[in-house]
């Protein structure tokens, strides 16, 4: 387009008047605080080594698939790493390329007009554009209030005898403020209903709670109440894709009509091969799990000695400043003193709840924390 002004332009404009406008960064050799790599496993150059030590000979050594898995692009190397999830979770495993692709693609794929989506108002945004993809189908939904599991039941009371079908959608560990959502209770409450599913995205979970690393729903001895147990390989497990722990039928439901599985090309075989080595390599790191979290309840003891409600019991810490200048600010000042987090401002957090989101990992230490804090009391 050649016009000098178009509403393209009005929307940058907009966005730099809010304080929201985005951009891509380079990395940076600062303390990093806004990581996903929440074992510290991505840098961890013994395991790179050993990886290419043991599958530098494999068959299915490729960096392209060149395919969809319905075609020719499905590889012993996706196999494998299905079995080994199954292994683990003791059910049936559905790979997918991404997290994002796995929840924009189930709904769609699996609902109706005779079902009925019940969210977190909370739940991740590709999950909300799954609901919305499934609408598509005449599928009805409701988003309760965030962890608000007396309105939850109240829902379920009043719907369950006129749907077929009722899916409750949630996370397991909220995306931006860190609370962990009690899937016991959640079990309970579904097992009331006898056409009640339970959808769980443990994108945060995995790798980082349970004695194996299996997420929340291992720690709450509750994997086998999950219809729906979904993970990814991008966060703890330092790798790039995403899975489903389901039944069979569910499976095979979806590798025929989920639409994401069926028109894009699959994973790279060496990135199934990766997420194979880190997975079984993870299950051992109990250790490592236990400091990560023990250094989050530290953090979250002390930044609420420094006057901040922080609802978290996670590694991921939302230090809630509010106004979005004040939030930009604060991260400009924490980067010049060699840590690097990142404003998390509106539409991604509701208006008046702009925040840095710290996300703790298991490489960094006590003082390293206190120096983080340090500088935060500094700027009050």
């Amino acid at each position: 387009m050649n016009h000098k002004f178009t509403p393209y332009h009005q929307l940058i404009a907009s966005l730099h008047a809010k304080d929201s406008i985005r951009s891509f960064r380079p990395q940076t050799a600062l303390i990093n605080l806004s990581s996903n790599d929440y074992l510290g496993l991505i840098n961890d150059q013994a395991l790179k080594d050993e990886f290419l030590h043991t599958y530098q000979h494999c068959t299915d050594f490729r960096f392209g698939s060149s395919s969809s898995r319905l075609l020719t692009g499905n590889f012993n190397a996706h196999e494998q790493l299905e079995a080994t999830l199954s292994k683990a979770y003791k059910r049936e495993v559905l790979i997918f390329n991404s997290g994002y692709h796995m929840n924009i693609g189930i709904m769609p794929a699996l609902c109706d007009q005779q079902t009925l989506i019940l969210a977190d108002k909370w739940v991740h945004a590709s999950m909300i554009d799954g609901i919305r993809l499934a609408k598509e189908r005449g599928t009805k939904s409701y988003r309760y209030r965030h962890q608000d599991f007396c309105q939850l039941n109240a829902l379920l009371d009043k719907h369950h005898a006129h749907y077929r079908h009722i899916i409750i959608m949630t996370e397991s560990v909220f995306s931006m403020d860190g609370d962990v959502t009690d899937l016991t209770a959640l079990a309970a409450l579904k097992q009331a209903y006898p056409n009640v599913s339970l959808y769980v995205d443990e994108a945060h979970g995995v790798g980082v709670f349970g004695r194996y690393g299996l997420g929340v729903a291992e720690q709450m001895s509750v994997m086998n109440e999950i219809d729906f147990l979904v993970g990814t390989f991008g966060k703890a497990f330092a790798s790039i894709g995403g899975f489903l722990v389901c039944d069979e039928v569910i499976k095979q439901v979806l590798i025929n009509t989920m639409r994401p599985v069926i028109f894009s090309t699959n994973l790279p075989p060496i990135n199934a091969l990766w997420s194979d080595f880190i997975f079984q390599k993870s299950s051992s790191l109990h250790k490592k799990r236990q400091e990560l979290l023990d250094n989050a309840k530290y953090f979250i003891q002390r930044l609420k000695e420094l006057g901040y409600q922080c609802p978290s019991d996670s590694h991921i810490i939302p230090i809630i400043i509010g106004d979005n200048n004040q939030t930009v600010a604060l991260a400009d000042k924490f980067r010049s003193h060699g840590f690097y987090v990142l404003p998390i401002r509106p539409p991604t957090v509701p208006v008046g709840t702009s925040r840095l989101r710290v996300c703790l990992t298991a490489d960094i230490t006590r003082k390293q924390i206190d120096d983080f804090l340090h500088v935060l009391g500094s700027f009050q």
